[in-house]
């Protein structure tokens, strides 16, 4: 269904006839802290959606004294995301306080002829033929997940979903990106994710923050931070040092990097490419990142939506069980093959999107519908509106996988729903974090049943925001299946 909100993104020099941010409805803000006193930091995008149903497409939110343009309308939010970078930019303040903090730049926040650069020596480690050549690793962590949960049915154990997925996530990550064999799975640390869990929400929390008092005193929370933005560096350091050694060494892995890291140090190391040991670690940190929360995140949503629509879970232990029964002999093909679990886990980001919103920084004047983001302008993209808008959506709200598979007329309109961004900065990793899900999703459902998903009080998923949106503390219990041990 078509929007009603006229797009048209031009440059201009013309401002006549149009109205300015600050003129737009929305929320009464309050003096100096404007309404940032009205939105809570851990259900922000929460409060925001609310505000967008009640005022519209377009609406002003006020940052401090700063005005900030929302936009909630999906063809609008695309053309934005797809006039990066020349056009937007994330926030300068993200960036501020991620320096001051110490943090290492990477493909996330890098601009411009920086990103560029970035972006390919990370392509060039997440290409669809390097994370197949690593595809028997990524089974082998599956595996470890299977005994884990087969422990825990044997005994009965209720199973902390979000901790073991992130262990699962954490574990693939660090063998692809670094070649180690961390196995967080059967009691082994990272200790590198410890500290990310730290640092990322601190980002998250200091972006919005009425004052910034940390630049003033300490808290006993602010120097636990330090102390983790230290020892992070301190150890994605070692990570490159070592990786360099073992090319020295071998200088075959410069032409077949065994893994990631590698793959980026040999394309940083090519005349021209404009990157260096700095750049290469900030991408390390990227990868933790977009390695971990985001796909245990939208795994465990999904297990949850899928538990809660018994018709969908049984559709989907069926194409499993028939087309990839033993995780062990899991291939490539057989996960390409396996069309209604995609379309679970499409329709998953659609309902939770595990990056709900997208606040980018206007790099010049540009005209949103008929209103004038000037340079330097703040604009909110709200990616869960339009996707869960029922005068676009049949049955908006419904978990109905069978609408990815769709075709002609009825098919879904995939513009609605952004889980990994738009235009030339859509997320590298995406091929990745799909091929996780299946895997881990198909592992579980040729081996177990599930018994129950169930949040703390037993009642609705609660979505919380940090650096991203996850459920939570969200808990499994599984009963194995007699056939997957025969």
């Amino acid at each position: 269904m078509e929007s009603k909100l006229n797009t048209m993104f031009v440059p201009t020099n013309a401002h006549n006839g149009l109205r300015t941010v600050a003129q737009l409805p929305g929320p009464r803000p309050w003096p100096l802290v404007g309404n940032l006193l009205q939105v809570r930091p851990e259900r922000i995008h929460l409060d925001i959606e609310s505000w967008c149903r009640q005022y519209g497409p377009l609406l002003c939110l006020r940052m401090g004294r700063t005005p900030m343009l929302v936009v909630s309308d999906h063809i609008a939010v695309n053309t934005i995301l797809r006039d990066r970078p020349d056009g937007f930019r994330r926030p300068m303040i993200t960036r501020i306080v991620s320096d001051e903090m110490g943090g290492i730049p990477g493909l996330f926040l890098a601009e411009g002829k920086a990103w560029r650069d970035q972006r390919r020596m990370v392509m060039a480690g997440f290409a669809p033929h390097a994370i197949k050549a690593y595809f028997p690793a990524l089974v082998s962590v599956a595996q470890r997940l299977r005994q884990r949960w087969q422990l825990a049915a044997q005994q009965d154990k209720t199973i902390d979903l979000m901790d073991d997925l992130k262990r699962y996530t954490v574990d693939i990550i660090a063998g692809l990106a670094f070649g180690t064999n961390v196995n967080t799975m059967d009691g082994g640390e990272d200790v590198i994710q410890r500290h990310m869990d730290i640092i990322l929400p601190a980002v998250a929390r200091r972006s919005i923050a009425v004052f910034p008092y940390w630049r003033y005193f300490k808290l006993p929370q602010d120097r636990r931070l330090d102390r983790s933005v230290t020892a992070l560096r301190s150890a994605i350091e070692e990570l490159i040092a070592a990786a360099r050694a073992r090319m020295a060494a071998q200088p075959e892995r410069r032409q077949r990097p065994p893994n990631l890291l590698e793959a980026m140090i040999a394309a940083a190391d090519e005349g021209g490419s404009g990157v260096d040991d700095i750049g290469v670690a900030g991408n390390v940190s990227t990868m933790l990142l977009a390695g971990e929360d985001t796909t245990a995140n939208t795994m465990t949503w999904m297990l949850y939506l899928l538990r809660r629509h018994p018709a969908a879970l049984l559709k989907a232990q069926e194409e499993v069980r028939r087309l990839a029964p033993d995780v062990a002999a899991f291939s490539i093909e057989q996960m390409d093959s396996l069309d209604y679990l995609d379309a679970c886990a499409q329709e998953a980001m659609r309902l939770k999107p595990v990056a709900p919103f997208i606040p980018l920084e206007a790099l010049r004047d540009t005209v949103v519908g008929d209103v004038l983001l000037p340079k330097g302008g703040l604009v909110w993209c709200v990616l869960r509106h339009d996707s869960v808008d029922d005068g676009k959506v049949v049955r908006a709200g419904a978990f109905e996988p069978e609408r990815w598979l769709q075709t002609g007329a009825d098919a879904v309109d995939k513009k609605l729903s952004t889980p990994f961004g738009a235009g030339v900065r859509t997320c590298p990793g995406r091929y990745l974090a799909m091929l996780e899900i299946k895997i881990g999703l198909a592992m579980l459902l040729a081996n177990f049943d599930i018994e129950s998903v169930t949040a703390p009080d037993g009642g609705e998923a609660r979505e919380l925001m940090g650096f991203v949106m996850a459920p939570a503390g969200m808990r499994m219990r599984l009963r194995r299946r007699q056939e997957a041990d025969r």
